[in-house]
């Protein structure tokens, strides 16, 4: 298949709002994010099948076209403005993408195609028939971009952190040691054998990423891990936890704050009409 990642993103430089779904997997659980940059072919997982990105625009030849067609647009404005003596708030077609990303992340929808998503491409439901169904998942779906492509700019969540300094560590010259560990029950993360984040709420645990929540995810690409290979291990192993503490520590504060926000419009979608 040719590969469209220059028409989506350029050379790299540009930003596009787009959504990536996972490719046709075998086992591996439903996944669908928001994202503005190239993404890594496997970046759910090497297991995963790869991944699919639908962006909003596509470049040619340094101009941008609309990836949604006008065809869309008319029957969702045929579905959703068929009242006559009302004048309807215009239909967008960046209403009908974030409309589609609700859609996706709906909990009723991946639960009834379940079997479906795991080896076909996502077909979208049109809900209800009227323009206030057609906006609230719009609106939804515009904020859950907002929140999964901005997350490291959303306000961090107020975890309480606790300092205690290792007294063996810091006698031997040491850094303390890292753990970047969750306990789920107590809501609690212990960065390492210094400080620990208490109050993380258990609606934060639940916004899944594949098979892992997204906490979950930041806690495990930021571990420190021995390269397998002898020459890379010798050269390349210059990542440690005490040299990013901080940046990470906020970074968890953050995405607290969008697992907590994602779970709470997720319920929502699960009462709403359709």
């Amino acid at each position: 298949m040719l590969n469209l990642t220059q028409q989506l993103f350029g050379d790299g430089r540009l930003t596009n709002p787009s959504i990536t779904v996972m490719g046709d997997s075998s086992g591996k659980p439903y996944f669908a994010l928001a994202i503005d940059r190239i993404p890594d072919l496997n970046f759910v997982s090497p297991a995963s099948g790869g991944s699919q990105t639908l962006s909003l625009w596509r470049y040619q030849n340094g101009t941008r076209h609309d990836n949604i067609t006008d065809w869309a647009v008319a029957e969702f404005k045929k579905r959703y403005q068929s009242d006559p003596g009302k004048k309807p708030r215009p239909i967008t077609k960046e209403a009908i993408f974030h409309y589609v990303y609700a859609v996706l992340l709906d909990p009723l929808y991946r639960e009834k195609y379940a079997q479906n998503l795991k080896r076909e491409f996502p077909r979208i439901p049109l809900y209800g028939d009227s323009e206030t169904i057609f906006w609230q998942w719009a609106g939804w779906g515009a904020e859950l971009m907002a929140l999964h492509i901005g997350y490291e700019t959303v306000e961090p969540f107020a975890l309480a952190r606790t300092d205690v300094p290792d007294e063996k560590v810091r006698a031997a010259g040491q850094s303390p040691k890292p753990a970047l560990k969750a306990d789920k029950d107590a809501g609690r993360i212990v960065v390492d054998s210094e400080t620990t984040l208490a109050g993380v709420p258990p609606a934060a645990w639940r916004y899944q990423l594949g098979n892992r929540c997204a906490i979950d995810w930041v806690l495990d690409q930021h571990k420190e891990k021995k390269p397998k290979d002898p020459t890379i291990r010798a050269k390349f192993d210059t990542y440690r936890l005490a040299d990013h503490k901080e940046r990470v520590i906020d970074l968890l504060m953050r995405v607290t704050s969008v697992s907590v926000r994602t779970v709470a419009i997720v319920d929502a979608m699960r009462m709403a009409a359709r």
